[in-house]
């Protein structure tokens, strides 16, 4: 009987566990995206700028001087005045690249005359200048091309073949004919670490690409090695190379097997390259994340607090409500419908034991008339002091119940007809005594009977009636039972 009551109690809680789970998911995964998405808006709208403007400012500083430098020798007038006077003194030119160099913080310096192909550093002569050396290709590409300038990443000649960054510099005469290149380099490991320093302090992956996609220059990865080859070659950015490369500046975003990147491109007049600053969303919302695991958990939490609060809540008031079903208000004794359910199972023990169990069904003499002349009042008390003083004679494993009105049934389980006998005796002597009000005693008439094999809880009870009803009719006040009938002992003698 009681499992349709528990599955009525799980589904209850499963539809509460339901409600809160879609409840805190529903909150919690919006409250998720609104933030993802509002960090995205920020990343590309404020964010990337912000950091290509601060990047820029860097650059300025760090590569964007070189250039300036560069510019600046070229239009010097010692050294164009050096050269049109014959290069006569190499010391000068030398001690000028040397302060140069210990000047402005240079790497290197050179200049390279067209009239005499030599090649100036500031420790001296370092060769002569050859059309036919692959390694001087750079030289006659300057003479020939229209631009002042560019940017070269070669070997350095003056120093063991270190990979640097030349800005070669075209230097023209007073009536603009070409009479040399000069320039100042920077070792391509300082720009990585220049790159590199800003990449730490900006959270980004930065690197510059020149005109055909190719990275000139870049940060190390995490894995530590270098950035390199064109862009055309990053997942994801393949389909959009041409439409950065024709730009001058924008944002961008591109996907590929680690995520989603958030893309900002400026370009550099000064460098002639294109400054890349990158932003992976996995980066910018693993904080995100981590508060919505961090909020999960707690949801998660929460609802098992609840659903334990709700099973606690449920189990105490189907336990409240199981023993109002189970119990007479009034007295605090079983209820008829109970009875029913203990004793069929007494029965079945009794069956599978092979022991002995007998029934006493009681009824309280001339009940109506203490109601009608003492009042409802009265008799409810009455009614429960006969309760209480059941419980009192009886054993725990004993069951008493209120079969209706002012009857009462009680089982003695492992009890035959001859030990029942006198403790229903008893049960009317202790009943006796109770007052009913007014300075009368309450009465009683019970019926014992002992079960059989093959009785049943209706079969039981009508033969206890019977010999309740055979007490009625001999006067009253009395117990009988099928074997013998015991009229009430007669009161004390008065000795006194």
């Amino acid at each position: 009987m009681n499992s349709p009551r528990v599955a009525d109690r799980s589904k209850l809680i499963a539809l509460v566990c339901l409600l809160l789970c879609a409840g805190f998911l529903a909150t919690t995964l919006i409250s998720y995206f609104a933030s993802r998405d509002s960090i995205r808006a920020s990343i590309i709208a404020t964010e990337l700028p912000l950091t290509s403007d601060n990047v820029y400012s860097e650059i300025q500083k760090d590569l964007v001087r070189p250039v300036l430098i560069s510019s600046m020798m070229s239009r010097d007038t010692f050294l164009r005045d050096w050269v049109i006077s014959g290069e006569r003194d190499v010391g000068q030119m030398t001690r000028y690249l040397k302060e140069v160099m210990s000047h402005y913080g240079a790497f290197t310096a050179f200049f390279v005359s067209d009239a005499s192909k030599t090649y100036y550093h500031a420790d001296g002569v370092l060769k002569q200048i050859l059309a036919d050396e692959p390694r001087d290709a750079w030289y006659f590409r300057v003479r020939d091309m229209k631009e002042p300038y560019e940017i070269n990443v070669d070997p350095d000649l003056a120093n063991r073949d270190t990979l640097t960054i030349f800005i070669n510099y075209r230097v023209l005469d007073y009536r603009n004919r070409f009479i040399g290149a000069t320039g100042v380099g920077l070792t391509v490991d300082a720009v990585v670490g220049i790159i590199q320093d800003y990449q730490k302090r900006y959270g980004r992956t930065i690197y510059f690409v020149n005109g055909n996609g190719d990275i000139v220059l870049a940060g190390r990865h995490d894995e530590g090695g270098e950035r390199r080859g064109n862009i055309r070659d990053i997942p994801g950015l393949r389909g959009q190379a041409d439409a950065v490369l024709q730009s001058t500046g924008g944002s961008f975003e591109y996907d590929s097997e680690q995520g989603r990147h958030f893309l900002n491109v400026r370009y550099i007049p000064e460098l002639k390259w294109r400054l890349f600053v990158v932003k992976d969303e996995r980066s910018a919302v693993s904080g995100l994340q981590r508060a919505l695991y961090m909020n999960l958990a707690v949801c998660a939490g929460v609802t098992l607090l609840v659903l334990l609060l709700v099973y606690l809540t449920i189990n105490r008031y189907h336990r409240a409500l199981e023993q109002m079903a189970a119990t007479d208000s009034l007295t605090g004794l079983a209820n008829r419908h109970a009875l029913k359910l203990l004793l069929s199972q007494a029965m079945r023990d009794a069956a599978r034991q092979r022991s002995p169990m007998t029934a006493i069904l009681i009824d309280i003499d001339h009940f109506k008339a203490l109601n009608d002349s003492q009042g409802h009042a009265a008799g409810d008390r009455v009614l429960r002091q006969l309760g209480e003083t059941l419980r009192g004679c009886l054993r725990a494993s004993d069951i008493a119940c209120r079969w209706g009105g002012e009857e009462f049934l009680v089982v003695l389980k492992n009890t035959d007809l001859a030990a029942a006998l006198p403790l229903a005796e008893t049960l009317r002597q202790h009943i006796a005594e109770m007052p009913a009000g007014a300075g009368e005693a309450v009465r009683i008439s019970a019926g014992v009977v002992a079960w059989q094999a093959g009785d049943s809880v209706e079969t039981l009870v009508e033969r206890a009636d019977a010999q309740l009803y055979r007490a009625k009719q001999e006067g009253r006040d009395r117990v009988c039972s099928e074997a013998v009938s015991l009229p009430p002992s007669p009161p004390p003698l008065d000795t006194e």
